[in-house]
């Protein structure tokens, strides 16, 4: 039975700067470096956003070639730099291999490319909104409830 995309992402702090990232039933962990501090059990959260990117255009390409009946096989390569004030990714630059590609469709991948769902999102950012909850201390025998959010 196929579990159902609800757009409900679940993270949760396994210690330290270790935290698992529940998308329906799949799990990745998310950490930092030893060096800063980590455990590196798993990719830092910009690794993973940037691998997201990388994982994206990996999509469309090879679901662009498959339209068109060409040799599957695509590659993506992602690099990126990290700004510092404000702390950001500031650069994702994608390299994409794609080797069953007639020279001639070229441009048309490109143009596919740049209207890949992720990349869009760059483009036209989300509005990303923020609710802090608390939950109060149980008392013996009493459940726990979640403090309701303020308006």
């Amino acid at each position: 039975m196929r579990e159902p995309r609800d757009g409900v992402i679940r993270v949760a702090w396994h210690g330290a700067d270790r935290f698992d990232v529940r998308v329906r039933h799949h799990v990745v962990r998310a950490d930092q470096p030893a060096d800063v501090g980590g455990s590196d059990t798993g990719p830092t959260p910009a690794e993973l956003f940037v691998g997201s990117v990388a994982a994206g255009v990996a999509c469309c390409a090879e679901r662009y070639l498959r339209q068109r009946q060409l040799p599957a096989g695509v590659g993506v390569t992602a690099r990126y730099d990290l700004g510092v004030c404000p702390g950001r990714i500031d650069s994702i630059e994608l390299s994409v291999e794609a080797p069953g590609l007639p020279a001639g469709l070229r441009a048309s991948l490109l143009s596919v490319l740049e209207h890949c769902a992720v990349c869009t999102t760059l483009r036209v950012p989300p509005r990303v909104t923020f609710e802090v909850r608390q939950e109060a201390c149980p008392r013996a025998g009493q459940a726990s409830r979640p403090t309701p959010p303020r308006t």
